[in-house]
């Protein structure tokens, strides 16, 4: 069975507006399913997690079933399974606890291809500490970062090596298990942002070599917080700021206050939703195995969107497209000659097609290109666009050139 995606936009509710969503690196839209476990999940009697009454038991299956569901996304353990506010609330957590390890001259890399959010808290932990920060530059040209370059960085002070599953900005993936491996040599962490890279390919944290790895549902379908995959005997070392009176237990102890069950509800029905598009969905297996086979049909219906793309641009005068590493999302960054993406973007919108310009919070990322804070226009594919959502956008792009 092929990739059916007019049947994978009639799940979508928002479609029906008409706009062409190039979107989604921002938040992707919502499939009805997830809107109806949020409803569900309100509706139905809840409280505090317990095993006695109904709300209390409705709860905690969902708590559970969170773990569990997000555990089977990321190939990882659902007892090392956090929930936040947001992979960015997630990040600076994370880097503030661990830095109550580190002394005056330890060292943390971080990398120019990244998403702020995996900048700037190593930034301030680090100041804190006393330790020092080293970045690792990716090429300009080609938009790769090599594991050479990461590696050049890494010394025995090295404590923390933060780097992005793929970038936000270009769509670049870096070879993560190559970096893994050079930065465990040196005995230090590896904390990778995985919030891009988590919206198109599967992910095992595990083969990836990732100490930490933070992703945020609201990037593959489902509500807007962060998620942060560790191994459970790893995330036992480290003590957060918490209250007196709560929990000490693992992964309890990284996740302040009670939880929004509604929001945790809804990321096991976006997992679920995922799971559902490969062509083996009907068929009997494991939540995992589904996830595998449609994530392999979502990626070959969206690089075939991205090279339509890419192979129309390639002929218009006056555009660069900065995205070109060998191993990327569907995700491209345009710019023009002479003109400012935002007018290409104001242009667009008036069609009815959503191609937002900027830098995306990846600021390192946009300056290194010579781009400095404007960025560029970018073009992010999904599951639920379509030939037709591509040729709006590049009727579009034609006409904003003439």
């Amino acid at each position: 069975m092929s990739y059916d995606v007019r049947a994978v936009r009639a799940q979508f509710p928002s479609l029906r507006s008409g706009t062409a969503h190039f979107d989604g690196p921002g938040g992707t839209q919502t499939p009805a399913s997830v809107v109806a476990a949020i409803s569900a999940a309100m509706s139905a009697p809840l409280s505090i997690r317990g095993t006695g009454l109904p709300g209390e038991v409705n709860a905690e299956e969902i708590v559970l079933g969170f773990r569990q569901a997000m555990a089977d996304l990321l190939g990882a353990d659902p007892g090392g399974i956090v929930f936040g506010r947001s992979a960015t609330q997630l990040t600076f957590d994370f880097s503030r606890t661990l830095a109550r390890g580190w002394s005056p001259g330890d060292e943390v890399v971080v990398s120019r291809l990244d998403h702020d959010a995996n900048i700037r808290p190593w930034l301030r932990a680090a100041e804190t500490a006393g330790a020092n920060v080293r970045m690792a530059d990716f090429d300009p040209v080609t938009g790769e970062l090599s594991p050479e370059a990461v590696a050049a960085h890494l010394t025995d002070r090295t404590r923390v090596v933060a780097v992005t599953g793929a970038s936000n900005l270009i769509g670049t993936r870096p070879d993560i298990p190559a970096i893994a491996e050079l930065v465990h040599r040196a005995g230090a962490l590896l904390y990778v942002d995985g919030v891009h890279l988590t919206a198109h390919h599967a992910v095992d944290v595990e083969r990836l070599g990732a100490d930490f790895f933070v992703c945020s549902p609201y990037k593959f379908f489902g509500p807007h917080h962060g998620v942060l995959a560790a191994r459970p005997e790893l995330l036992g070392t480290l003590h957060p700021d918490k209250l007196a009176p709560s929990t000490d237990a693992v992964p309890e102890r990284f996740e302040l206050g009670t939880l929004p069950y509604e929001m945790m509800a809804g990321t096991s029905a976006a997992v679920d939703f995922i799971a559902s598009l490969g062509p083996d969905a009907d068929a009997a297996g494991t939540r995992p195995a589904r996830l595998r086979s449609a994530y392999a049909a979502i990626d070959a219906h969206e690089s075939a969107l991205r090279e339509r793309v890419e192979r129309a641009v390639g002929g218009l005068e006056g555009v660069s497209v900065r995205s070109r590493a060998a191993e990327r999302t569907p995700t491209l960054l345009l710019t023009f000659e002479g003109r400012d993406p935002a007018d290409a973007y104001r242009f667009l919108a008036r069609t009815g097609v959503h191609a937002p310009a900027g830098s995306f919070y990846a600021l390192e990322a946009s300056r290194h290109l010579g781009l400095a804070e404007t960025g560029g226009l970018r073009v992010g594919l999904s599951a639920y666009n379509d030939t037709e959502d591509v040729d709006r956008l590049l009727t579009g792009l034609a006409d904003f050139l003439r």
